[in-house]
């Protein structure tokens, strides 16, 4: 297998999280298998994650952490991105690293728009792994919740600036998981992540 350039984002706001393990998990595995990895812990950045005001045409400045971010982006082959469900969405401060970065002219292109008038994407030729965790147990996810979260990350967000396939590793019970569980866990991102996927 050609040696991949991955860009991983733990997405929990925490300093110690379920989501920085898999993340270190994933990137230990992908550098033994020869990949080139980044790896950015949401704790770590520095910005404001809040789009306030501004609009497309005026917009904040990015502060240097994202646009570290978005370069590491554009830089990858491939985007893992480990993340908790809070609420049946992203962490606010994730949520806020997107709405930030995201952006026209550097993710998609609204001056060029394809069929229905829908923006071209800026980031295609990528794909992705999403890791999540959540207390959601899996019929209600379906049923209730219509796997929103789900169709939002693949369609709504990593689809619409072109990254494709979102393949989606999900873990529920995430807050008091049984005996070994996060162990059994961590073997699976660990092969996930020895693979490339």
């Amino acid at each position: 297998m050609p040696a991949k350039k991955i860009f991983i984002l733990n997405g929990h706001p925490g300093e110690t999280s379920l989501s920085r393990r898999f993340a270190e998990t994933y990137a230990t595995a992908a550098r033994a298998a020869g990949h080139e990895v980044r790896v950015t812990n949401l704790s770590d950045l520095a910005f404001d994650d809040d789009f306030g005001q501004g609009n497309y045409e005026n917009y904040k400045p990015l502060e240097p952490d994202l646009q570290q971010v978005l370069g590491d982006i554009e830089w990858s082959d491939h985007l893992v991105l480990a993340t908790p469900m809070w609420w049946g969405g992203l962490p606010a401060r994730l949520k806020g690293l997107i709405d930030r970065t995201f952006l026209p002219g550097r993710t998609f292109d609204t001056r060029n728009t394809g069929l229905g008038g829908m923006p071209a994407p800026l980031l295609s030729g990528r794909t992705a792994r999403v890791i999540l965790t959540s207390d959601t147990p899996g019929w209600a996810m379906r049923l209730l919740y219509r796997r929103a979260l789900i169709w939002q990350l693949r369609r709504q967000i990593l689809g619409f600036v072109g990254v494709k396939p979102t393949r989606i590793t999900w873990f529920a019970g995430a807050s008091r998981p049984t005996s070994g569980l996060i162990e059994k866990w961590t073997r699976k991102v660990h092969a996930i992540g020895a693979t490339a996927a």
